[in-house]
């Protein structure tokens, strides 16, 4: 059975840990070959052949410059780009934010997208083809699910994905990205437990929280969102935004949708049924 990535080529940020750890894993387990690009050094000996490590920064253009360029030199080509490292980034109240720590936050959430979509775009059109991914958020879909820089970010990122869809569309690429919600990674798990190893907690707090019959969010689920959009089977779709949220920005929640119960039909003010 032929895998649903054989023979293609992806360039992944931030895949120490989380959801470009979990990706990485998916993408050479379907037959892709990776160059995993992080600020922290990554042994891919498990992965063989398949995968190169390139120390990038993402707030640095020329980290994610050559990153696309080691994709080219060593497996002769680049068909996924994943934009996915990120951060938490400044936190507190609008006021309170120092104009350092915003432009930091931004740097590497919404220029590191940036230069992933403009180095991987310079490969990908002498090619006619490719998959650009970026991790946004549900926070980049509504207000009051993250800080303000990081909301500001995301926004931005999805914002980003549906104009660069139609600047490259004509090149035969697809430009998409995924909004998690909070998910059973290192950086949730810090967060919600105060250590980035209690995963398991994590999961038992989020699946508490979760409108979809308690079930928790992983980084399994990015990386699944992430092999659908790189592979031919979304080969019709750019411009998208895809949520791994359980329904939260539809507006799902533990409790269940108003008007919920059955109740005469409600006319104008003060009268029932037909």
């Amino acid at each position: 059975m032929t895998k649903r990535l054989e023979g293609k080529v992806a360039a992944i940020t931030g895949a120490f840990s989380g959801f470009g750890a979990a990706t990485a894993s998916r993408f050479v387990a379907e037959g892709c070959r990776v160059v995993l690009g992080d600020i922290q050094d990554i042994d891919t000996s498990e992965y063989g052949d398949s995968a190169v490590f390139a120390h990038c920064d993402v707030s640095k253009e020329d980290d994610v410059s050559n990153l696309v360029d080691l994709a080219v030199s060593h497996f002769g080509k680049l068909d996924i780009m994943f934009n996915n490292a990120g951060i938490v980034g400044a936190v507190g109240p609008i006021d309170t934010i120092p104009a350092e720590e915003w432009s930091a936050t931004l740097a590497i959430l919404l220029n590191g997208p940036f230069y992933g979509m403009k180095h991987a775009a310079r490969v990908m059109k002498p090619q006619g083809s490719g998959s650009i991914i970026s991790t946004a958020s549900t926070a980049g879909l509504t207000g009051g699910l993250g800080p303000n820089a990081y909301t500001a970010a995301k926004h931005g990122v999805v914002g980003l994905t549906k104009n660069v869809a139609t600047d490259l569309c004509h090149f035969g690429i697809r430009v998409n990205a995924i909004a998690p919600a909070g998910m059973a990674t290192a950086m949730v798990a810090s967060l919600m437990a105060g250590d980035p190893n209690a995963i398991e907690e994590a999961k038992r707090i989020l699946a508490e929280q979760s409108p979809l019959k308690g079930r928790p969010g992983t980084a399994e689920d990015v990386a699944n969102a992430a092999l659908w959009l790189a592979s031919d089977e979304s080969g019709y779709t750019t411009g998208h935004t895809l949520t791994t949220d359980s329904g939260v920005t539809i507006g799902a929640t533990l409790e269940g949708p108003a008007f919920n119960e059955r109740q005469p039909m409600i006319r104008e003010a003060g009268k029932e049924g037909l």
